[in-house]
């Protein structure tokens, strides 16, 4: 009952208010890209300042009046708050102004409910209306009857509301199970990966910065890409072939956005774990947004709920062909590693950039040395062969063989256990050494 859309744009009324108890305001431009990302159709914005919210209407007397007034003459059938509003106050000003009121999170959970295409992200969305929901259904039941002592005066409201909250917390229940079980087949997904010893490279960043459009033109996919918010909702995996390091999977994950409902970081847990567990994290950023440094930030507070901060992370500025000097460029910190990468997603500017800087990354894990090989290892030979670890080779004037090694390191210290060898036993030589040859 909470899926049904009208077919065609709502007219909406939008609010927003500066609060001083807030710390950092709400974006107006980005309230606006959110209704009209959700098939909205603003028809007025009503802004205002007050030190606190109104415990009744959020807003004072006056404003009320004005969106009354304003709701007539433009038959707007919705007001839409930049706030997050307690359920009592959604109940007040809807028999106030005799419309429908939705707040902050009721819109970007409207939003997740349109883009949801799997069963899984159908799951996470139910999930997070569902439980935003459950304290306002008294408002569904209005027009019936509270029950009253007495003979006669029994009514069936609170019957119907006491039926629906039990059904809710069952069909809550439900749904988190049946994500548990995601969860879990996600787990195992990665652990697959893991035993497999295939990095995970996952793009975050805030909506709209062009992280599927970066995603497609890295992985030939065709990802759904649209200038609007919240564009990619299900997270989407291929492999993809690094020049210098090789086979890794990459993972597009839902954008972020500015106070990002609590309820969605709980609901989406399942699949903010991909990028929890990356190798790597792509933090892509709208270079030629005026938001640039605060989006940053806005991420980097999700990304620490999820404790995910912590991971090596490449900043990848997009975008660059909309700057007055689109030059692609990668920066470097002091130790000489890539920190950030400039390119366009668009014209594919600065592509080599971002594979130079991922292989330099990601290489901080692998082995790159040259060793010699006993003639009894000549098992161990054929198995870094077939792993197409060999660089180059070259026999020494004993029967020895120099070998130049380059692979992840788990996998070599894994193919030495099984030939129950270690490291020392291979005798390390200086790498890059200009008698090996290069094999055919």
């Amino acid at each position: 009952m909470f899926f049904d859309r009208p077919e065609s744009g709502e007219t909406a009324i939008l609010v927003h208010l500066i609060l001083g108890t807030e710390h950092e305001p709400e974006d107006p431009r980005e309230f606006e890209e959110l209704v009209l990302s959700a098939g909205g159709d603003p028809v007025a914005l009503v802004a205002g300042q007050r030190n606190a919210p109104h415990p009744k209407y959020f807003v004072g007397k006056g404003k009320l009046d004005e969106l009354a007034e304003l709701v007539q003459q433009t038959c707007a059938e919705l007001v839409i708050f930049n706030h997050n509003l307690s359920p009592s106050q959604e109940r007040n000003l809807e028999a106030a102004l005799k419309c429908r009121v939705l707040d902050r999170t009721g819109l970007i959970l409207d939003i997740f409910a349109q883009r949801a295409r799997t069963h899984e992200g159908k799951l996470q969305v139910e999930l997070a209306q569902l439980q935003h929901m459950s304290t306002r259904l008294v408002r569904g039941w209005t027009h019936l009857e509270r029950q009253k002592g007495g003979i006669g005066l029994r009514g069936p409201g609170e019957t119907q509301l006491e039926t629906d909250r039990r059904l809710l917390r069952n069909r809550i229940k439900s749904i988190l199970g049946r994500l548990d079980k995601v969860r879990r087949q996600r787990d195992q997904g990665r652990r697959s990966r893991l035993r497999a010893e295939m990095p995970t490279i996952s793009l975050v960043g805030y909506t709209n910065a062009g992280k599927s459009t970066l995603f497609n033109r890295l992985s030939n996919a065709e990802v759904f890409v649209a200038n609007q918010l919240f564009a990619t909702l299900d997270p989407t995996m291929r492999r993809l072939e690094v020049n210098g390091f090789g086979p890794v999977v990459l993972a597009d994950t839902v954008g972020f956005i500015s106070h990002l409902p609590h309820k969605l970081v709980e609901a989406f847990r399942a699949t903010l774990e991909e990028a929890a567990s990356a190798s790597l994290l792509l933090h892509v950023v709208d270079a030629h947004s005026d938001e640039r440094s605060t989006n940053i930030a806005r991420v980097n507070e999700v990304l620490g709920e999820i404790d995910a901060l912590e991971l090596p992370t490449l900043m990848v500025y997009n975008k660059i062909d909309l700057l007055e000097n689109p030059a692609p460029r990668l920066d470097f910190d002091e130790a000489g590693k890539p920190v950030a990468v400039w390119l366009s997603a668009q014209t594919g500017q600065g592509f080599d950039l971002l594979a130079q800087a991922i292989a330099s990354l990601l290489s901080n894990d692998i082995v790159h040395d040259t060793y010699r090989l006993l003639p009894t290892m000549g098992r161990l030979r054929a198995m870094l062969y077939e792993r197409k670890a060999v660089l180059a080779e070259s026999p020494s004037d004993n029967g020895n063989m120099l070998v130049e090694i380059c692979m992840p390191r788990p996998d070599f210290y894994r193919l030495l256990q099984s030939e129950q060898l270690t490291p020392d036993d291979l005798q390390w030589q200086p790498c890059q050494s200009p008698s090996l040859t290069r094999p055919h």
